[in-house]
């Protein structure tokens, strides 16, 4: 799993036009080259995070000799596993993530046009989604070969801790100090991945000084939090936050119950922690899947590495200068919802018994503007409206009130045309696009009109990437978000610019209480 260790010289391939070899600071690596593109999977970033470094911070791996062949993706985290039973999975390929399950996960993989050559092109770093809970950089919509290729940048995805594996917050049940930053060691993580990217990117043919991070869902979600961390300060230089907007962070009285509980689970007295270091992943994993989404594991507003909220009260001054292009897509929610025979009745049944006296004005807004979408995707439209496509605007809001870097807003409402279409422009299927990945089937079928598409995301994203400013020649001018004018790229059959888009909507969701969990 990973990358092999090989014991030929530098030597013996440095020549070679399919295989490449980069030195980087723990040892020599080896990549294959495919039309142009070198690619470099499995590069371990950190030492095996299982046994006595087990709910530590990243340490870095122990170095090599000889050339380490990089042709496969290293382990993901220990996970539980994509439900076969749900089209949403199918469709967007989450049961076909590589390289297996193991603690050995501080891995990256990279494309480049280029190594040892000079160019510092942009580099291109993507957190997985997954929540904090799954998935890994492995996932065929990750694969970075056709960005590297269209953008001429350098791209890394990364493997990183996850779940109570990378969120176990135990500084406040008495444990050891060596363990204070456990419930943030996921975190550590990606910040040690672009410490790495710091440190080695250069000879990858890429520019240290012009990284952008970015992340869809749960690498939103990461995207929003390393912007508020201190140790993450000055390692990124532009970033994107997809369908993740993550405005507060679990707190510590929260995380504490929810350590509790595993360790009850796992017959661990409070007195003995450093036992869970004895355990297999196997029991730990099991443990934590028992325990459902009573005792969810994600990071912890520690007030150290983690001093504050993302971007509560204020977006984070940690990342002020540092421009964010924020997000969702039009049916976010429907991820999560199976009633695809919801009919009209069922819907302003489901919405009264909710909303009550409210639901009624707010279903005709919806009508009036989408008369033909089905009751199911104006379910969607709902759920999204009221919880993450809020959470997106806030995040905007306040980044661009600081006034030290500007916020951009685009809204993704080209529905996928996977599995009949009937899930419409659903969460994640941004994502392909990100990549410039127009083959997958998950967000189109390839077609020519959506290669135009799939090129105008692509080319915004590589922009920002490049020149801190995702406005290019393949879409319209992309003005800054601001609470007054709101513009709103759309991407859909039509790439436009529209200001204060949904307007109606938006300002009906402004005015009620707080979306609850």
């Amino acid at each position: 799993m990973g990358c092999a260790l090989s014991r030929r010289s530098a030597a013996q391939t440095a020549s070679s036009q399919l295989f490449w070899t980069v030195e980087t600071t723990s040892g020599k690596v080896q990549g294959i080259a495919n039309s142009g593109v070198k690619e470099f999977k499995g590069i371990p970033y950190g030492a095996p995070a299982g046994g006595r470094n087990r709910y530590l911070p990243p340490r870095k791996p122990a170095p090599w000799t000889g050339v380490r062949e990089c042709f496969g993706p290293g382990p993901m985290c220990p996970q539980t596993l994509a439900s076969l039973a749900s089209d949403y999975a199918m469709m967007i390929q989450w049961d076909l993530h590589t390289g297996g399950m193991s603690e050995d996960c501080l891995s990256l993989n990279v494309w480049t046009p280029g190594v040892n050559d000079g160019a510092r092109r942009a580099v291109m770093v993507s957190f997985h989604g997954g929540g904090f809970a799954t998935g890994s950089g492995n996932g065929p919509g990750y694969d970075g070969a056709q960005l590297a290729r269209f953008g001429d940048v350098v791209v890394v995805t990364v493997n990183h801790r996850l779940a109570s594996f990378g969120y176990l917050h135990l500084a406040d049940l008495g444990a050891p100090p060596e363990f204070a930053q456990a419930g943030v060691a996921g975190m550590l993580d990606l910040v040690a991945s672009l410490e790495w990217v710091r440190e080695n990117i250069e000879r990858f043919g890429g520019d240290p000084a012009r990284v952008m991070i970015f992340g869809q869902s749960g690498g939103g979600a990461k995207t929003s939090t390393l912007l508020a961390m201190p140790a993450a300060k000055g390692l990124f230089h532009s970033a994107g936050v997809q369908s993740g907007s993550t405005i507060r962070s679990a707190t510590r009285d929260r995380a504490t119950r929810s350590a509790e509980a595993l360790l009850a689970k796992l017959n661990i007295s409070k007195s003995n922690i450093p036992d869970l270091q004895k355990l297999s992943w196997q029991q730990i994993l099991e443990a934590q899947t028992s325990l459902g989404a009573a005792a969810g594991f994600t990071p912890v507003m520690d007030g150290a590495a983690l001093p504050h909220h993302p971007f509560d009260p204020t977006a984070p001054p940690e990342s002020a200068t540092v421009p964010v292009i924020i997000s969702t897509t039009l049916e976010d929610a429907a991820l999560a919802l199976t009633n695809f025979d919801l009919d009209e009745a069922g819907l302003k049944k489901m919405m009264t018994e909710r909303y009550a006296a409210r639901a009624e004005p707010m279903l005709a807004l919806y009508r009036a503007r989408y008369p033909n979408k089905s009751p199911y995707l104006i379910q969607a439209q709902i759920a999204t409206d009221a919880g993450g496509r809020r959470n997106a605007i806030l995040q905007a809001e306040r980044k661009a009130a600081l006034g030290k870097a500007p916020a951009y807003m685009y809204l993704w409402a080209y529905p996928s045309p996977g599995f009949g279409g009937k899930f419409g422009a659903v969460h994640g299927t941004d994502v392909s696009a990100s990549f410039n990945n127009y083959r997958d089937g998950i967000g189109g079928t390839g077609s020519a009109a959506e290669r135009t598409l799939w090129r105008s995301f692509a080319s915004a994203w590589v922009s920002l990437a490049r020149n801190a400013d995702p406005n290019n020649p393949a879409t319209p001018a992309w003005p800054p978000y601001d609470a007054s004018r709101r513009a709103t790229m759309i991407f859909d059959r039509e790439v436009r610019v529209e200001s204060d888009p949904r307007s109606e909507i938006r300002k009906f969701w402004a005015d009620q209480p707080p979306a609850q969990g």
